[in-house]
């Protein structure tokens, strides 16, 4: 059995792959987000480690027994600082942190070949950033610091001993020559770090270390093998095999509509797109790049969306929406809830809706909050064209995954075919295991990170793209009014 545990946002999730790489078991844990200021997102490094435990401690007893190899895989960019005893000197700045946006041009200005060496252009939610602000915000504490470490990577920490990380989680630091798959001594440099304060670095499927002696003992597990792992995204992508790209400039592609939203393709080659704020990083699995647009809330608007309303979750908001019918009123969402990045790179625009009247609903309202989601992704997607992407069909992943109705209005609004795999919903947990059965059995990546059957392929309504085409017009204009406010 194969284990894959994957630290998210607002929760640690865990499944068990048996040894023909079938799914047999699965469990979670919650987590929060503490939000201390305006734009700040942080969570307690021990708080991912209870949870880790939580949920491996639900797993029956048996299926742990069986365990023989585990793979991490988890959010990405969140600075955990560690001073010299390992233990956390402060809250983990998370990926959809805003903070340090001034620090952002501070940093390209300091090290002028940051879009070259890192393919990327400096956001607030890289780590790099962070760092900088700490050093400027929380000096003594910087003095402190001896390891930085990504949170999947914390967790390892804690199950191992071991520092390490995956290339695909760490070319989000903004530390990462992500062509030559090394740390880069001059973007450390510009944050005043060496590779001395680094994990070592690893591909997807390469074993780090081993569990504890403690460690095992209290999961009922052997001392078995830890592999790198991945990032949530490439994770996420191994799990629902996104992993191959073409000489013409396509590759398999995914759109993830969890927490926030990825529309993510495999690459041969490293092929950055700084300017409209595309992700050009490595993938899970050597010699393999892939891109992303990468927006800031998805499914979290859904939630957000059913609470304001007074709705009973997101089924409910579904339901809403659909008796509404799509582009059925003038209503406009922005779903800027914690700023947005492709293609803006904006952490201080802000949601809202635009356009309401006297026969506005929350039916139309939730119909609103569906469109404007499936509309960001539209400009994301165009920015990954730009980049010379060519993308026909998205395979659908994450909790969004489960709504078909919203992904009528996704297709239409991206104009590609969506194709919504069995088990969909797994996401990064399932990535991680696969690429621990990959190590166990010595795998190809071909044969460990198999694509699972479709079970359903939405293609785009003619009539639906045509009726929602005015709104995306005027969604993107209202990017540009609000932008300054």
């Amino acid at each position: 059995m194969f284990l894959g545990i994957d630290v998210g946002t607002s929760g640690v999730k865990v499944v068990v792959l048996d040894a023909a790489g079938a799914l047999r078991a699965q469990a979670s844990a919650p987590l929060s987000v503490a939000r201390p200021q305006a734009t700040w997102s942080e969570q307690t490094p021990d708080d991912w480690w209870a949870a880790v435990d939580i949920a491996v401690r639900l797993l029956d007893a048996a299926t742990r027994l069986q365990v023989t190899c585990i793979g991490l895989a988890g959010q990405m960019h969140g600075a955990t600082l560690l001073g010299a005893d390992d233990r956390p000197l402060r809250p983990a700045i998370l990926w959809n942190d805003g903070r340090s946006f001034a620090e952002c041009e501070e940093l390209e200005a300091r090290e002028p070949r940051s879009r070259a060496i890192t393919g990327n252009v400096a956001m607030p939610g890289f780590t790099a950033p962070k760092l900088a602000w700490v050093r400027k915000h929380e000096p003594a504490l910087f003095e402190q610091i001896r390891t930085v470490l990504l949170p999947k990577d914390y967790v390892r920490l804690r199950m191992t001993g071991d520092k390490a990380s995956d290339l695909s989680d760490s070319a989000g630091t903004l530390w990462l020559d992500v062509a030559a798959r090394d740390w880069s001594d001059a973007m450390l440099a510009a944050t005043d770090l060496t590779r001395a304060q680094m994990p070592a670095l690893f591909e997807g499927s390469e074993i780090t270390g081993r569990l504890r002696a403690e460690v095992a003992e209290a999961w009922g597990i052997d001392r078995v093998p830890v592999v790198a792992g991945a990032g949530d995204n490439a994770a996420g992508a191994a799990g629902v095999g996104v992993i191959g790209a073409k000489e013409d400039g396509g590759g398999d592609a995914l759109l993830s509509l969890g927490t926030s939203g990825v529309i993510f393709v495999a690459t041969r080659d490293f092929r950055p797109n700084p300017a409209r704020a595309v992700h050009a990083f490595c993938h899970a699995l050597p010699e393999t790049w892939h891109q992303m647009a990468v927006h800031l809330s998805a499914a979290a608007c859904i939630d957000w969306g059913a609470q304001l309303t007074g709705l009973d979750g997101p089924a409910a908001l579904f339901a809403e929406a659909e008796k509404a019918g799509p582009a059925s009123g003038p209503e406009l969402f922005l779903p800027y809830l914690s700023g947005e990045r492709t293609p803006h790179n904006d952490p201080h625009v802000r949601g809202g809706f635009l356009r309401l009247d006297n026969e506005t609903t929350r039916g139309s309202l939730a119909a609103a909050v569906l469109e404007g989601v499936a509309f960001t992704h539209a400009d994301g997607l165009d920015a990954l064209r730009e980049a010379g992407t060519r993308v026909e069909e998205l395979l659908v992943i994450g909790g969004g995954a489960r709504s078909r109705y919203w992904g009528r209005i996704l297709a239409a609004a991206l104009r590609v075919r969506l194709a919504y795999p069995e088990g969909g919903e797994v996401g990064p947990a399932l990535g991680a295991a696969k690429l621990a059965r990959m190590a166990a059995l010595n795998l190809s990546a071909a044969e460990a990170c198999t694509r699972p059957p479709v079970a359903e392929v939405i293609e785009p309504d003619p009539a639906l793209v045509e009726a929602l085409a005015p709104k995306l017009a005027k969604f993107r204009a209202a990017y540009a009014a609000i932008r300054d406010l």
